[in-house]
């Protein structure tokens, strides 16, 4: 990252010391002091002020002279690349988030689908032993009954 001074960054930008200090304000600049002299980053906030700035300038002069230094060009243009090179990276991070969370639910699906075959299978069990054992009990009965119905006439007689 290289660093400007102030004044070299406002011969630059074509802004006035009292422009900067207002984008410092705002929060739409980079800035460190190193011994009493604020130093500027370009490639923080190009993109949302200073272009903009000197583009209504070049165009309220609207004279034949319409001149950019090209250290400007080449700080802007390389603004611009490290802007897309970093809303690429962002980009591929998102898909491979995406790729990641895709997978990881896939896999949880596919558990889910096996514990739920899983509990079909354990139903379908529970509800055969519970068949046999109404079936056991109802011969139980049956079987108590003919043998009290047998002690009642037993003791009738």
């Amino acid at each position: 990252m290289k660093w400007m001074q102030e004044d070299e960054y406002a011969e630059l930008t074509g802004l006035d010391i009292s422009s900067i200090d207002d984008l410092i304000k705002r929060g739409k600049l980079t800035v460190k002091v190193e011994d009493g002299v604020r130093y500027i980053d370009p490639s923080k906030g190009a993109t949302e002020t200073v272009v903009p700035v000197k583009l209504q300038e070049l165009a309220k002069n609207n004279t034949h002279e319409m001149m950019v230094q090209p250290e400007f060009v080449e700080k802007t243009i390389g603004t611009i690349i490290n802007l897309h090179e970093k809303v690429l990276d962002a980009k591929d991070e998102t898909l491979e988030a995406v790729r990641v969370e895709n997978e990881f639910l896939r896999e949880a699906l596919g558990s889910l689908q096996e514990l739920y075959d899983e509990d079909r299978k354990t139903i379908h069990t529970l509800q055969e032993q519970l068949k046999l054992s109404q079936q056991e009990v109802e011969f139980m009965r049956r079987k108590y009954k003919l043998m009290w119905n047998k002690a009642i006439d037993d003791h009738a007689n």
